[in-house]
């Protein structure tokens, strides 16, 4: 952990605030799934709240990120807004989409969230040409995509990473690294020991960052939205982390060995952080215990909130597949 005297109070216990947010939030949609209220599939990022909360910190409102399947706490981070996001998993009217995302496609453009993406490693392009196109306009704004180690095995992944890289693009290039692509563990198919070596092909920064110490994450991501915005171009981060349950919710993740599964409890950011408030007198007992019952209550009012939406109506069900000439772009 960082020396955590050098942080402002407030900021330190809106991380722990934000990253029970995630939590409490992630286990109130998978509990909904099993119940039959969300349709489709769920990918939830239990396990991973360090790395959503220290990344996304480090960013401005004006920035801008892709996010993998995996993006509901990208999108709690961005938006602010867990009403709303739950609205979307549950396919309502007053989601972000208006229900048409669902869950593996929580968008809010308006707040930089430009998409969560079923496609593997389908967020690394959208991020590269988000990445462009506050290059040639000048915003001064960063992007960041999101994905997973098995993303790193597409041809968009170096294809992007060459061109951001000769091109000096303003984007950040983040491996949320658990070690498996569904099954698949990542040293089976890739021949090298982490994957932040590889940014040495396109000599750019590559960095390997500890995913359940929060604050890590944050001065990592930090330093390389400090380098983008200074226009010297994108830096490589291989994040790595532990996933709580297998890939979606209901698979029996029998792949994942018992000592991957006994780590991933045992190194819990949330538990670790709230552990340095206390013993650090950042906060109290009774604060912290009373922070995370108002999560308890946000979240069971998301809930709620999703609950209560209408559904589209199904004269809907084309809207938003096509744009014209005529639609000004949002960017």
């Amino acid at each position: 952990m960082q020396d955590i005297k050098q942080y402002d109070r407030q900021f330190l216990l809106d991380m722990l605030e934000n990253m029970w947010t995630v939590r409490k939030f992630e286990e109130t949609a998978a509990d909904c799934f099993v119940k039959g209220m969300v349709s489709g599939n769920l990918h939830i990022c239990l396990g991973q709240e360090g790395l959503v909360v220290g990344a996304n910190s480090a960013l401005e409102p004006t920035d801008f990120v892709t996010a993998s399947h995996r993006g509901h706490g990208h999108c709690l981070m961005k938006s602010g807004d867990p009403d709303r996001t739950m609205a979307e998993l549950f396919g309502k009217t007053e989601g972000f989409c208006g229900g048409h995302g669902g869950s593996m496609h929580v968008t809010k453009v308006e707040s930089g969230l430009l998409g969560a993406n079923g496609i593997v490693g389908g967020g690394i392009p959208l991020a590269t040409g988000s990445a462009m196109a506050s290059k040639l306009k000048g915003d001064g704004a960063v992007t960041v995509a999101f994905f997973g180690d098995g993303a790193t095995n597409q041809g968009c992944f170096h294809e992007c990473i060459n061109m951001a890289a000769a091109w000096k693009l303003p984007v950040v290039y983040f491996v949320e690294n658990n070690g498996f692509a569904v099954s698949v563990p990542i040293e089976t198919v890739t021949n090298t020991p982490n994957l932040a070596e590889r940014a040495k092909g396109y000599n750019i920064p590559g960095e390997v960052v500890d995913g359940t110490d929060v604050l890590a994450v944050y001065e990592a991501t930090r330093r390389a939205v400090e380098r983008a915005r200074r226009g010297e171009g994108p830096t490589l981060i291989d994040c790595h982390v532990y996933k709580f349950i297998g890939h979606f919710v209901g698979d029996p993740a029998a792949y994942l060995p018992q000592s991957y599964k006994d780590a991933a409890h045992e190194q819990d950011a949330i538990e670790k952080f709230r552990k340095l408030l206390l013993d650090n007198g950042i906060a109290s007992e009774e604060e912290l215990t009373a922070m995370e019952q108002r999560v308890i209550e946000k979240i069971g009012h998301a809930k709620e909130f999703a609950v209560n939406a209408p559904l589209p109506d199904k004269s809907t069900v084309l809207d938003h597949n096509y744009s014209s000439d005529n639609e000004r772009s949002v960017r």
